[in-house]
């Protein structure tokens, strides 16, 4: 895929990897739609960068509805869908249902509700592309947030379904799946800290992928290393997580100690 002359649309695009991908597509020459629950804060950098902004909640059905009969209504058409916004929050099974169905909500159902509303367009054009920011955490684990790491692996798993089910029918599907990147959502993360690449580096990544018609957009070689590992040798792998884990629990109690904050908290955070 190329992407002057394009309709983009970007969810989550205020801040983070939404931001850089919005930014990058304008330069590219894309017609850019900019999403982001943060009204003020969307409406000034799409403004900046040269894009359409529309506040959306995508933890709504109506919020993803509303923002794709907008852009089809007034650009006429989407080729590409970046459903990116996201979610971190809770910790293990204590995690309050509330909670639970919020990041449900936010990291899956999103993708679901994006996929319901524009593949009709789509598939009548017999054209067009996804892209559903998912994380490595899809394809491994997360070593704080239960909630975090079920739902991402739920968002491969329909990301996977759709390439599957309409790639014989003019519809591409990629998975955008990062280990640490620079945003908001490693504060509280140390160790990804450790290696975590800028957002233009990821841009670099996920367009070369896009424009190859690709699936897996991942950012770290360690990603494809320990997802081989885990296949050849589950028990292995479990206890190698199980080492990383205890590893990034002291990197976090010494940031905690140092007055930095700490994870341990159900605080949210946009992708």
């Amino acid at each position: 895929m190329e992407f002057n002359g394009k309709v983009i649309v970007v969810t989550g695009a205020a801040s983070g990897i939404g931001l850089a991908l919005a930014q990058r597509f304008v330069k590219e020459g894309a017609v850019v739609v900019a999403s982001d629950r943060n009204a003020e804060v969307g409406a000034a950098k799409a403004a900046e960068m040269g894009a359409r902004f529309l506040p959306a909640d995508i933890g709504q059905e109506a919020g993803v509805k509303g923002l794709i009969d907008d852009v089809l209504a007034n650009e006429g058409r989407i080729d590409l869908l970046c459903s990116n916004a996201g979610i971190a929050i809770g910790e293990g099974p204590e995690t309050s249902d509330k909670h639970w169905d919020l990041i449900h909500r936010v990291n899956v159902m999103s993708h679901v509700w994006a996929a319901r509303h524009v593949l009709p367009h789509m598939l009548e054009r017999g054209e067009g592309y996804l892209l559903n920011t998912a994380s490595a955490a899809g394809l491994l684990t997360e070593l704080h947030s239960a909630p975090y790491a079920v739902t991402k692996h739920a968002a491969l798993a329909f990301a996977e379904w759709l390439a599957i089910t309409y790639g014989d029918r003019g519809i591409k599907v990629a998975a955008l799946c990062p280990e640490g990147v620079w945003t908001p959502m490693i504060q509280n993360a140390p160790l990804l800290q450790q290696t975590a690449i800028t957002t233009d580096e990821l841009v670099e990544k996920t367009l070369e992928v896009l424009r190859a018609d690709g699936f897996l957009v991942t950012t770290h070689p360690s990603t494809l290393k320990s997802f081989q590992n885990k296949a050849n040798n589950y028990e292995e792998w479990i206890s190698k997580m199980r080492h990383l884990r205890g590893k990034a629990m002291k990197l976090l109690e010494g940031q905690a100690f140092a007055g930095q904050p700490g994870a341990g908290h159900p605080e949210e955070s946009r992708a």
